[in-house]
């Protein structure tokens, strides 16, 4: 093989290796994510700073314990780079009807402020009952505790 021949096929793989980590890098979501969707624009609390990193190193979560399918199976085997549907895709209902009957599994197959609720709360409260013994301890349970003060808007 020509050294010029080698060092082409050199330059190439370099520049490849440089573009696929760029690929990577631009599809793994942010370390903390602002867990917000618009269909609650007039919701009173602010969007809630997910720590999706500290979750998953510190905490060592497997994605199937937020991340399910359409049947509700833990989506294990999923990469930090997988494409993952918003909850909202499934949980489609935003506002919960007055006097409606439902129980605790069809609010959350149907309500995505409840699938929400449900799947945080109940891993907090679990958490904290494991280290403390009690629901209330390090892990969130409160909503001021999760959701950041919405900044209102000044009158003029």
């Amino acid at each position: 093989m020509s050294k010029k021949l080698l060092i082409l096929l050199v330059t190439i793989g370099v520049a490849l290796l440089f573009a696929s980590t760029g690929i990577y890098a631009g599809t793994a979501p942010p370390d903390t994510m602002h867990l917000y969707e618009k269909a609650f624009k007039k919701h009173r609390k602010g969007p809630v700073a997910f720590p999706h990193k500290k979750h998953i190193e510190e905490f060592k979560l497997n994605c199937g314990e937020c991340h399910h399918d359409a049947n509700h199976k833990p989506l294990n085997n999923l990469k930090l780079t997988d494409d993952v549907k918003p909850c909202i895709t499934c949980h489609k209902a935003t506002k919960r009807v007055r006097g409606e009957k439902l129980s605790k599994k069809e609010k959350i197959k149907k309500y995505y402020e409840y699938a929400m609720h449900e799947n945080c709360k109940s891993c907090h409260k679990a958490f904290n009952k494991k280290k403390t013994g009690k629901v209330k301890g390090p892990a969130p349970t409160s909503c001021r505790q999760c959701h950041a003060k919405k900044k209102r808007k000044k009158k003029k």
